[in-house]
């Protein structure tokens, strides 16, 4: 079920994956709205296997979320994908659907900072433990790390980390959870199902914000949830539960960006390698974070298990610089924009302090750290409102 197929490359399927023109021929699947189905025998409510159609009421689904859903089963390799209404929204359904009060999870110190929140507000109140954990941890200090939780049900992933982009190495790590029958969710955001193949690699559940990269162009919220055959029942019953759908606008959005994402996620790694191999060359940087890069934490695992890396990195300015320096050249930025997510037709610029969240490492990365995501305006147009930016950290 979901299963790409053997003899269509990647492109192809993405181009065909969630389609059925004989159904309505049309090539997109049109919107639909629709809240209550009408059923025309009452064996058919009383028993919804005696449906003539395979939709019950609307909160379990309708041809426009089927066709995406059916799409990103194809494209994961999944037994079956759930879509809520945000990537947030994604990941809480997965740590609701794997836990339960008493359990202790593990989480990655570098996770998204609203997921953190939610660990730290919702699943306590569940009486669920967070412990966080070094992104850099090897597979020996985890399963040190089990052996100290015993009662550890989760190990939740976030590869790369979306500030400081640390690889962690998931094969490895998900074998040590397997030995003590946790768990593994991993957050699949940047790296899309297109240069990381999360569930092939040892994960039960991955999750994805589809506002990014699969929606590229930034108007839409969408989360996915695609889940082994061990893990889909139980999110599909905790979707279910909750009633949390995404728009079928923003499915029909999502399933008409799906056509061009490899197209324009490999356009975004080009873009992004060729900006961030230039900003490391400037006076005013210490460092650069990016996967592709060996200087950057889990290089090794990255160019082991990865095909490819998209267009989001950051880099370290050079210690003297203050956050008023970097005020200042964010406020006369004139292509970039300060704007949060990434994934879009438009660069943004972003500046990031994580001492305050950090908890299993001290966050110091000897510098400010200003995120990018690179868009699709011309390269020489980013590379030089950068150059002007940069001088304004200097224009005291």
């Amino acid at each position: 079920m979901g299963s790409k197929p053997e003899h269509l490359g990647l492109e192809t399927a993405l181009n065909r994956a969630g389609r059925n023109v004989s159904e309505a021929g049309f090539i997109n699947t049109p919107i639909c709205r629709g809240s209550t189905v009408i059923h025309t025998a009452y064996e058919q409510v009383a028993d919804s296997r005696k449906l003539p159609i395979s939709y019950f009421y609307g909160t379990l689904g309708n041809p426009t979320c089927r066709a995406l859903e059916s799409a990103w089963t194809a494209m994961t390799g999944a037994a079956g994908t759930v879509l809520q209404p945000s990537g947030l929204a994604a990941a809480t359904l997965a740590l609701m659907a794997a836990t339960k009060g008493g359990d202790t999870i593990f989480v990655c110190d570098t996770v998204y900072l609203p997921v953190r929140n939610y660990c730290a507000g919702y699943l306590k109140k569940m009486n669920v433990t967070t412990v966080y954990y070094k992104s850099t941890i090897s597979p020996d200090d985890m399963r040190e790390l089990f052996k100290q939780h015993p009662q550890t049900t989760v190990l939740y992933f976030e590869s790369p980390g979306s500030q400081t982009f640390e690889v962690q190495d998931i094969p490895a790590l998900s074998a040590v959870a397997k030995e003590f029958d946790a768990t593994t969710i991993v957050d699949n955001t940047w790296a899309t199902p297109i240069f990381f193949d999360a569930l092939r690699k040892g994960c039960d559940i991955s999750v994805e914000a589809g506002t990014k990269y699969l929606s590229g162009h930034s108007d839409l919220l969408l989360g996915l949830v695609a889940a082994n055959e061990k893990w889909f029942p139980a999110i599909k019953q905790a979707h279910m539960d909750f009633g949390s759908l995404a728009g079928n606008e923003d499915c029909f959005l999502a399933l008409r960006g799906l056509r061009t994402m490899y197209i324009r996620v490999k356009e975004a790694e080009r873009r992004g390698l060729e900006v961030a191999r230039w900003v490391r060359e400037q006076k005013c940087v210490l460092k650069v974070l990016h996967p592709a890069f060996e200087t950057c934490p889990g290089h090794e695992a990255w160019k082991r298990d990865f095909t490819g890396s998209t267009g989001v990195f950051s880099f370290i300015l050079q210690p003297e610089y203050t956050l008023e320096d970097v005020g200042r050249m964010l406020d006369n930025m004139k292509v970039f924009c300060m704007g949060y997510s990434w994934g879009g037709f438009e660069s943004l610029i972003m500046h990031y302090d994580c001492t305050p969240f950090r908890t299993a490492e001290k966050f110091n990365p000897g510098g400010r750290l200003i995120r990018l995501s690179i868009g699709l305006e011309d390269v020489e147009d980013l590379k030089a409102d950068l150059l002007q930016g940069f001088a304004w950290l200097d224009n005291k």
